[in-house]
């Protein structure tokens, strides 16, 4: 407000008529013809840094140095209905540290079908790779 206020008091010092009109963006005063573009000062820059997400492959296999902790001891909700079953937690790598991911009431995708919970097994003696659970 201070710059429009800048403006007409320039253009009346000026000898110029101090009623503007605007029309896209611009303000046109008494007199001869004058532009002033109005700008308002730009948006201030907002930096955001965060680590790169880390996605491997479809067919490579994660290698973690570290042994997984021994599986955590849930405690068991009641089923929601018969014809779910108990997908157990398991221990996830993210890179840094070993973080629990909970289990949950899973649906069958077919009569009488078993979850195989997801572990941690020993790769080639290098350190340690994710089986992941499926159904069975």
């Amino acid at each position: 407000m201070k710059t429009k206020h800048a403006i007409l008091l320039s253009v009346a010092v000026l000898g110029m008529a101090a009623i503007p009109t605007a029309h896209a963006g611009f303000f046109f005063f008494g007199g001869p013809r004058v532009a002033v573009v109005v700008q308002a000062p730009p948006p201030p820059v907002v930096v955001v840094t965060a680590p790169a997400p880390y996605y491997p492959a479809p067919d490579s296999t994660v290698v973690v140095v570290s042994q997984p902790p021994a599986p955590y001891a849930e405690v068991i909700p009641a089923s929601p209905g018969p014809a779910y079953v108990w997908v157990g937690g398991f221990w996830n790598w993210n890179n840094s540290r070993w973080i629990w991911v909970r289990g949950h009431w899973g649906s069958r995708p077919y009569p009488h079908a078993a979850w195989v919970t997801g572990h941690w097994d020993n790769y080639q003696g290098r350190g340690y790779h994710f089986v992941p659970g499926h159904w069975r």
